[in-house]
């Protein structure tokens, strides 16, 4: 696995220490990547849908996606491009949802279309556990919300629901669904950015 991290700069190399922390229950490690990265991501898909609250709802769906597959990430690659190849596969899924239009990435090549492959192969025992790890660590974050928000999350970003279904489900308006989950949005940011400055004190 070393050889791997060779080529690998400095900060990538603090990424994948980190996500093998995180991998071991370390929620300080699985935060600090969290902080690491949203705002960039969070740019890179403002820039892509030109709306402030898709890209929150966007940048918090790629890190669902990612950290809860993160035991597939391989050193191979850097995490960040990992990353960002997670985020930008599910914008361009959201846009083609979303325009009905079809959307693809220039030289898109084989390398790359597998370096963001989320498989759905069945996983041996040591990786369903890794799996189950990692969705804790995602819901401890979560937990620290209010419960009718936690519930928002669990709808939205584990279960994937759109917000017409969520609104379905809980009996509410879909105004109220939507303006809910928009601050729900703004918290969990907070959050990360809160638990980030405290994990460098």
């Amino acid at each position: 696995m070393e050889r791997h991290c060779v080529k690998l700069s400095e900060k990538a190399l603090q990424d994948y220490e980190l996500v093998q922390s995180a991998l071991k229950g370390d929620e300080k490690a699985f935060t600090r990547l969290l902080g690491r990265y949203k705002d960039t991501i969070y740019f890179m898909l403002l820039r892509m849908v030109n709306n402030r609250s898709d890209a929150e709802d966007l940048t918090l769906e790629a890190f669902g996606k990612a950290f809860k597959n993160l035991h597939q990430y391989s050193p191979t690659y850097a995490f960040s491009t990992w990353l960002f190849k997670i985020a930008s596969n599910n914008c361009i899924d959201f846009l083609r949802k979303k325009k009905g239009v079809f959307l693809s990435l220039e030289n898109n090549n084989n390398e790359s279309s597998e370096m963001g492959k989320i498989t759905a192969n069945e996983l041996n025992p040591e990786e369903k556990l890794i799996r189950k790890q990692t969705a804790i660590l995602l819901r401890r974050v979560v937990r620290q919300l209010k419960p009718n928000y936690q519930i928002l999350v669990e709808y939205r970003y584990f279960r994937e629901l759109s917000y017409e279904e969520i609104a379905k489900a809980l009996d509410l308006p879909l105004g109220t669904v939507k303006a809910q989950l928009f601050r729900v949005r703004k918290l969990l940011f907070k959050l990360i950015e809160t638990t980030e400055i405290s994990n460098k004190i």
